[in-house]
């Protein structure tokens, strides 16, 4: 994958997040224009009074029709805009982020009210129920609330279900991607604090889904409230859309999904099927490389590579607005795509071994539930898989193509050994000679291949790669780096999606760039205390919560997040010179999208009617 690791490429000195160029499809934008990441706390005011709610919602309806409409926006575009109209009105900084969504609104209004209502989802949270006294429960069939009456949730339930919504109480936006992802809806109404609804936006609006949201006039989640107009006043309407509609990677990404869904025998048939009793044991490989293959994850790897092989080839799936104009894919360029999921695959089974990890996708492990060695053989099953979808489509992509596909792949599995191999070298009492620039390296290795590889081999399905050979290294290194210590990041989260357990990187002492940040940032007695916390015998609870205060004294986190926006500032001019638009408009999509802030995951789903089914059991969203 990586021919040269130039992880000294990527400086440790303060970053800065200024981009000069435009990006294709939105409102020419300046430096001017693009806000230095930091804390938001004080700019998600919602004003007190109705009036001045209402004056900001009906002016950003003014202010959209100057916008273009053929391309989403991100959230630093969104800011831009948030901040013009607020000094139009003359009104304070603090009401940015009500801002950004009442423009959000108005941007997808028209686009939200020409979805028929059995393709919208209503979202609501849970905090809108009357928390103190509420006799709802949460079970199999959502909240119970009808027979209630003491809020509002019940109001909008029976009516949005009476006109076909599906219903959802929930937080946070991956559950809503992914259901939009699987096909179930195509449009939002949603309800949410404003905390909630600035995490949306990196996701939701940034993937193109026509939404209309609601802000909560506090995120307290104790008896708030809202603007109840606000959602009749799109709920019960349906206005056909006589504009054209915004393009957007959602159609590339239901296509995705549907190769491990709807597709997934016709492109990986299952060999052992129809085998005699006797002959079980034979397919039982086979049976779990298969489950372990569909099972969990974003399926963001096999999404770059049909998004970049349909870049290059017209961008029809870029431009499709529709659920039934799906793009479609030949059977070779799919299977080229789930191979990428394959490897990635097999290093999670391997990577959880090595660091005996309990928890992935939200249930055990591999090699918990079956045992190392199964797992072991699962891991270079599916790497022998990977191998092998790609071989079989030599004759349909060209044996050129597909050689330099699999040429490109076997480096990049070189590489990421060699990246675990020291990785697990410098795991324990020796993480204390570890500095930044040895786990940037690691990085580089570890992570950015994946991201390459599945890059490189959309661009070369496509035709000869050019210009983009030096490109997609570069490219990828910046975005690999930068996604692994947002990973790490929100290792520190509690129930981080991945594992399970908060400081689980912490707990094995592993080499990460926030620990070589630490040794390098602490003095005297500080880095006396760190070294001990790293290779005396602590519980994993002591050892995690020690490590937490001292990376707070240090200011890790903070150092860890500006390195974070170093990475993005240089794949975006790596970006800025990237031709033709529609691989550029992708690049830029991939930045904004891995390199979105860490955040929480949300709370647990509760679904009502059951007529949207929930992802499959062990899959929970957002898990990498």
């Amino acid at each position: 994958m990586i021919a040269a690791t130039h992880a000294s490429e990527i400086d440790q000195d303060s970053a800065t997040t200024d981009v000069h160029s435009v990006k294709p499809g939105v409102t020419a934008s300046t430096s001017e224009d693009k806000p230095r990441r930091r804390s938001t706390s004080h700019l998600k005011l919602v004003p007190e009074t109705l009036e001045v709610r209402e004056q900001i919602r009906e002016a950003s309806e003014r202010y959209a029709t100057q916008l273009d409409k053929s391309r989403p926006f991100n959230k630093a575009l969104l800011e831009s805009h948030g901040r013009k109209l607020l000094e139009q009105l003359g009104l304070p900084e603090g009401y940015l982020g009500f801002a950004m969504v009442v423009i959000g609104n108005a941007f997808w209004k028209q686009q939200f009210l020409a979805i028929p209502f059995e393709r919208r989802l209503l979202l609501l949270p849970h905090c809108l129920k009357h928390a103190d006294g509420c006799p709802a429960d949460y079970d199999e069939f959502g909240l119970d609330c009808e027979k209630c009456g003491a809020c509002s949730i019940a109001d909008y339930k029976v009516r949005a279900e009476q006109l076909g919504y599906k219903v959802l109480v929930a937080e946070g936006s991956p559950i809503v991607l992914k259901i939009i992802v699987s096909g179930h809806v195509d449009g939002i109404l949603g309800v949410a604090c404003l905390n909630v609804l600035e995490k949306a936006i990196d996701k939701v609006l940034l993937a193109g889904v026509p939404s209309y949201a609601v802000p909560l006039h506090s995120g307290d989640c104790k008896n708030t409230k809202l603007d109840e107009s606000w959602v009749w006043h799109c709920l019960d309407k349906y206005v056909p859309l006589e504009e054209s509609r915004t393009s957007g990677y959602v159609p590339l990404m239901r296509a995705s999904n549907q190769m491990f869904e709807s597709q997934f025998d016709e492109v990986l048939p299952a060999t052992r099927q129809g085998q005699s009793t006797g002959d079980s044991l034979l397919a039982e490989t086979e049976s779990i490389a298969r489950q372990w293959l569909v099972q969990g994850g974003k399926r963001l790897r096999p999404f770059i590579t049909l998004a970049a092989y349909d870049a290059l080839t017209g961008a029809a799936g870029l431009e499709s607005t529709s659920n039934e104009d799906l793009p479609k894919f030949s059977v070779d360029v799919r299977r080229t795509a789930v191979a990428m999921e394959a490897f990635h695959k097999a290093s999670l089974v391997h990577d959880d071994i090595q660091d005996n990890d309990p928890y992935r996708y939200g249930q055990e492990t591999l090699h918990c539930r079956y045992g190392v060695g199964t797992a072991i053989n699962v891991g270079d099953y599916l790497i022998g898989l990977g191998y092998r979808l790609i071989s079989q489509g030599r004759k349909t992509l060209g044996a050129e193509a597909a050689s330099d596909i699999l040429d490109r792949l076997a480096n990049a599995h070189l590489k990421l050994c060699e990246g675990q191999g020291a990785e697990l070298r410098w795991t324990g009492a020796d993480a204390v000679k570890l500095t930044a620039l040895d786990a940037m390296k690691l990085y580089a290795l570890k992570t950015s291949p994946a991201f390459e590889a599945a890059l490189y081999a959309g661009l070369r399905m496509a035709g000869p790669m050019g210009a983009y050979d030096t490109m997609v290294p570069a490219f990828s290194r910046h975005l690999g780096v930068g996604f692994q210590i947002l990973n790490d990041l929100l290792d520190w989260e509690e129930h981080a999606p991945n594992k399970l357990v908060a400081g689980r990187d912490a707990e094995l002492a592993k080499p990460t760039l926030l620990l070589a940040m630490a040794l390098e940032s602490a003095k005297g007695p500080v880095r006396s205390e760190l070294e001990s916390v790293i290779t005396e015998p602590l519980s994993a609870e002591t050892r995690s919560e020690r490590l937490r205060r001292l990376y707070q004294k240090l200011g890790v986190f903070e150092q860890a997040q500006l390195l974070v926006d170093k990475c993005r500032s240089r794949a975006e001019a790596l970006a800025d010179e990237v031709q033709p638009e529609s691989l550029r408009q992708l690049l830029y999509f991939l930045i904004d999208t891995v390199l979105a802030e860490s955040t929480a995951p949300p709370a647990p789903v509760a679904l009502v009617p059951l007529t949207l089914p929930l992802p499959k059991a062990g899959n929970p969203v957002g898990a990498t």
